[in-house]
């Protein structure tokens, strides 16, 4: 019998920080690998994660199922949910028009966008701006439909400041090899929303155990990333169809972003007139761009064959 509610995912998550290493290996799998994992036998999923089937059996027994074909029937469900959120999203907006889907979709936006400005904590903020401006290398981390927001947020750090390390991979392996000198002096901003990835909790948890400031962007003080976060900025993101939307926790990063420029204009415009004399030397934007010099375009410019 169940002892709460929550769903299988919930429950992992809820119950991360204290499971063994075992038993995160197991919630670590199953969450970035649960379409898999919902046809496997204990003896199966024990095999694939490298552990024995009894931990697998008691993994089940820990998160509160009777044994684990309980544990195997609330996978299924959570993930027969997943799969019908297509089905969800055409029932609420089957006959619709094109028009108010729209207006639907960008409403729902705002209202997001509201709430986080209500209860996103200026302090933590303050705090996120002033450890990124401290910390020697800060390393970002963001998987899946997270990873363009890590693109985002590196590609204008590195304008304001040196020593920003994007943790790019699919393994868990190689995400630690790229953060191997991560230490004290340094910092980490983890970006998650549902379903959370346990690579990057992983990764702030291996920066939390170096003794590295943990920054998290994510969507509630539920949220698993929160655990080896000293810093939280919540962001609203609910399923408005069947993708996320990250449209406020892009509003979070673009304040960082400006906040981050004010507290160092002399060395952001240093760095942008720099990059602006690379630019034109090299003739960076001459061929994919079209640049505006004195109300003109620059397509007149002569290119060199072969370019």
């Amino acid at each position: 019998m169940e002892q709460q509610e929550y769903d299988i995912i919930t429950r992992m998550n809820d119950k991360y920080m204290k499971m063994s290493k075992g038993h995160k290996a197991i919630a670590a799998y199953i969450s970035d690998h649960y379409e898999e994992a919902v046809f496997m036998t204990a003896a199966k999923l024990g095999e694939t994660v490298g552990v024995s089937e009894s931990t697998v059996v008691r993994f089940a027994s820990a998160l509160g199922y009777e044994g684990y074909p309980e544990f195997q029937k609330a996978l299924e469900k959570w993930v027969r949910n997943k799969l019908n959120s297509v089905q969800k999203i055409g029932a609420k907006y089957g006959k619709s028009t094109q028009s108010e889907i729209l207006h639907s979709v960008l409403t729902a936006d705002i209202e997001k966008i509201q709430d986080t400005i209500v209860n996103l904590d200026a302090a933590a903020f303050e705090a996120a701006v002033e450890t990124i401006l401290e910390a020697d290398t800060v390393y970002l981390v963001g998987v899946r439909s997270c990873e363009p927001l890590a693109d985002f947020l590196h590609f204008y750090l590195n304008m304001i400041r040196g020593n920003i390390v994007l943790v790019k991979t699919t393994s868990v392996t190689e995400m630690f090899e790229q953060m191997i000198r991560i230490g004290e002096q340094d910092a980490v901003i983890g970006i998650s929303f549902p379903r959370y990835s346990m690579r990057t909790l992983k990764a702030m948890e291996f920066a939390n155990d170096r003794n590295a400031k943990v920054i998290t962007i994510t969507d509630s003080i539920h949220s698993p990333m929160n655990l080896y976060s000293s810093c939280n900025l919540l962001a609203r993101s609910d399923m408005v169809s069947i993708v996320d939307s990250l449209v406020a926790p892009l509003s979070v990063i673009n304040a960082l972003v400006v906040a981050l420029c004010l507290k160092q204009p002399e060395s952001v415009k240093k760095n942008l007139e720099t990059l602006e004399m690379v630019w034109n030397n090299y003739q960076v934007y001459l061929n994919d761009e079209i640049n505006f010099i004195d109300e003109e375009p620059m397509l007149h410019y002569p290119q060199t064959r072969g370019q």
